[in-house]
Formats: C-alpha cells, structure tokens, sequence
C-alpha cells in the first residue's frame, strides 16, 4: 500500500492535484454556487475518480475489465466516457456563459458537432481498446471556438473588477492552453508512436495538464463573486 501510494505522488502526481484542486473548489464554493460553474466541485472530484480507477484497471487485477492477458489492462473505456461528459459539460458552460444569442446558437451547433464526432468514430474505432482521438479533435477545436467567442465577449464589456479576480476566466485560459495540444499528442501517440517516444509528449501532456488545473486552483482561490462572467 505504501508502494502503492508513492506510485501515485510521483510517478501519477496529477492524481493528488485533481483531489487538490477539488478540496478547494469545496472550500469556494459559496463564492459561485449560483453561477454557471455550480457542478464544478463535482466535475473535478470525477476527474479525480476516473484517473484513480484508472489506475486501478491499469495495475490491479481485481479492477480489471479483460480476462484476454492481451487487453487485461486496457482502461481507455472510461476515459472515452470521461471525454465525451467533459466536453458536453464545459459546452453547456459557455451556452450559459455566452450573452450574444448568435454566439450561443454557435455553441449549441458546436456540440451537435463533437457528438456526432463521437458517434462516427465509434463505427470506425473499439472504445474498448483504443481513444476516440479523432473525435477528440473535433470536440477540442469545437470547445477552443467557444472560448474564443467567451473572449471576444469579454474584450467588449466594461467590468470594474480586473479579469484576474475572474474564475471563468482562469478556467477558460487554463482549458485554452491544453486543448490547444491535447488531441494532437494523443494523435502522436497512435500514430506516430516514435515521435511520441522520442520528443517525451507524454511528459509534456502531464505538464500541461499540471498547468490546466494550476490555473484552475489559481482561480478558485483568488477569484471574487462579483467579478465572475
């Protein structure tokens, strides 16, 4: 157990930060429970529960989906799963977020886009034993659209309060910057497994996953309630 849990400190350390960051989301919460972000606390305790069971399908016996010693450690079903509920959740985010009716329709298009993205892949792709990483693509550059129409927003309001004491804001820079790369790593990782290997993405994924909720933490905790759009 002890081994185990040095394991996920250092080797697996986005694990503790997901718990991290969902510890102060809970702890904030009363600064933007009626806001948009309301179901925040419980998307980042699942986040946090799906990359442990993760783990467990991926190490223990007993959390394993396969008898076939082939794909005994294949976890990448709930991580189909968990793609396919983040994205729905961070679309109707900004469907709320979103003032400008145009904009919203935008949004509303975006996601019938991306789940479709998922339905088609899923003719052509096992969930079981592979990543969506075509439909991730999709879904990613749908939800970079969103914030990009979320920022242009924002650069015409008048706001007395500075963007840093904005929580949608250092979500949104944090969930930019991610998926900006996120899809095309994980396109590396399938297709092109040497540069993968060779230029350490998966290290880099990590890392930006590491400021992806860097960001998150860092807006939970400075953020202000009336600065909030």
């Amino acid at each position: 157990m002890t081994n185990e849990l040095y394991t996920i400190l250092v080797e697996y350390y986005t694990i503790p930060l997901y718990l991290i960051a969902w510890l102060f989301a809970v702890a904030r919460y009363k600064s933007y429970f009626d806001t948009p972000l309301k179901f925040y606390p419980v998307f980042i305790m699942y986040t946090f529960l799906t990359e442990l069971l993760g783990y467990f399908i991926q190490f223990n016996e007993e959390f394993q989906f396969f008898s076939d010693e082939r794909y005994d450690w294949h976890n990448v079903i709930i991580f189909n799963i968990y793609s396919v509920v983040t994205f729905l959740f961070f679309y109707y985010i900004y469907w709320r977020v979103l003032k400008v009716q145009k904009h919203k329709s935008w949004v509303k298009y975006g996601a019938l886009v991306g789940v479709l993205a998922y339905i088609i892949s899923l003719i052509f792709q096992n969930p079981f034993h592979t990543n969506l990483y075509y439909a991730d693509l999709v879904a990613s550059i749908v939800l970079l659209v969103d914030i990009s129409l979320y920022f242009k927003e924002k650069k015409r309001e008048t706001n007395p309060y500075p963007q840093k004491y904005n929580l949608m804001f250092w979500t949104s820079l944090g969930l930019a910057i991610f998926h900006i790369f996120f899809p095309f790593i994980f396109l590396m990782g399938y297709k092109a497994q040497y540069i993968y290997v060779e230029y350490h993405l998966h290290d880099f994924l990590m890392m930006l996953i590491v400021f992806m909720y860097g960001t998150f933490i860092i807006g939970i905790i400075i953020h202000k309630r009336k600065a909030f759009r």
